[in-house]
């Protein structure tokens, strides 16, 4: 189920301008685009999802298939609330594949059968691997949020790959990408399905790395114990569901869309369904492992108390940057290093423990 809501296309371009040149589109084709775009949905000269297919095309007919998939990606972004946006998804996939050949790492793409709700659903997964590596070794299990999804984020997922040099899962979270359920909090089942998987692709050794609303269910393998290290990078985790957080860029119905409606539901219906979200029971527990929480100090959608939340809980280090927003984006070396650094300690540390606990049997 999907809906159109009413949404400015030239808000989205105020809000995505910087991430739609920082990850390798032309400005002078970017600008292009948002000259000629008048219209959110419409499927038609001056409609954003045209504007953006039609620049697409052109690069894939030039052979430039990595700027293709992510002009599809930005045709089909925010959410898959029509048909046309379904289109542009599948020849992003399309275009993505065309492109693997120069990623620099080994890349596979995988679709899993994995457990829900009593039967099963499909979720394709791209499998990154460094060159050369072996079979062994702990795998970065990754995700991004309701609006960024693996393709999209396919640089951060490169770059965990050769900064850790490490074997990256990357999937996208239920109800988003090609995903073929609603978002919802037992969509855990399937972020547990997939650590199973990751499990088999190594050592066993599964780190969840979530970037967003993908934070949100890293934060809750790391919390629930089900990985052996966790890192949220601008996660949702209780305050960021109650009301009247979704005001921002057409954020409700980004959601809307993600938690299954038809339509678009009514603020109470909305809020009702996010609060169910809340990692307040978890954080009442104490069964983590080791967590790195990272966040921007002036995110508009995810508040400081939702990092500020894990100071002093054992296990864990957080940063919430200033002058940076959501994701900590605008500084993303600096949050690549701080992760390049938390993975190989906290791995080291985990194998220290694992082998002092062999001694003590």
């Amino acid at each position: 189920m999907s809906y159109e809501w009413p949404l400015e296309a030239e808000e989205l371009f105020e809000e995505r301008y910087p991430q739609m040149v920082n990850t390798g589109l032309p400005d002078q084709d970017v600008d292009a685009v948002r000259a000629a775009t008048t219209d959110m949905w419409a499927d038609e000269p001056g409609g954003r999802v045209h504007e953006w297919s039609a620049l697409a095309a052109r690069y894939a007919r030039a052979g430039s298939h990595d700027l293709s998939a992510l002009a599809y990606g930005w045709a089909k972004f925010p959410t898959l609330a029509d048909e046309a946006k379904r289109t542009a998804l599948a020849r992003q996939v399309e275009q993505y594949l065309l492109a693997a050949p120069g990623f620099g790492v080994d890349f596979e793409r995988e679709v899993l059968d994995l457990p829900y709700q009593g039967g099963t659903t499909k979720v394709p997964v791209h499998v990154f691997s460094p060159a050369g590596a072996g079979e062994r070794g702990p795998v970065l299990l990754f995700s991004g949020g309701v609006d960024s999804w693996k393709m999209d984020l396919h640089a951060m997922a490169v770059v965990l790959c050769l900064h850790a040099g490490l074997r990256v899962v990357a999937f996208d979270i239920p109800g988003t990408g090609e995903s073929q359920v609603p978002m919802s909090p037992g969509g855990a089942e399937i972020v547990r399905g997939l650590i199973g998987h990751a499990r088999t692709l190594g050592d066993g050794v599964v780190v969840h790395v979530g970037v967003s609303m993908g934070g949100h269910y890293s934060a809750r393998s790391g919390l629930g114990g089900e990985v052996h290290a966790a890192i949220v990078l601008g996660g949702p985790v209780e305050a960021a569901f109650a009301q009247g957080r979704l005001a921002r860029i057409g954020m409700d119905g980004i959601v809307g869309n993600a938690l299954g409606y038809g339509q678009q539901p009514r603020q109470e219906d909305l809020f009702a369904a996010l609060a169910a979200f809340s990692l307040r029971p978890l954080l009442d527990q104490d069964g983590q492992v080791p967590m790195l929480v990272v966040n921007g100090a002036d995110d508009v959608h995810v508040p400081q108390h939702d990092t500020l939340v894990f100071e002093g809980r054992r296990d864990t280090e957080i940063h919430l940057l200033p002058d940076t927003g959501h994701c900590a984006v605008t500084k993303l070396p600096e949050v690549f290093q701080i992760i390049s650094e938390w993975i190989p300690r906290t791995l080291t540390a985990l194998t220290a423990d694992s082998s002092t606990a062999n001694k003590a049997k």
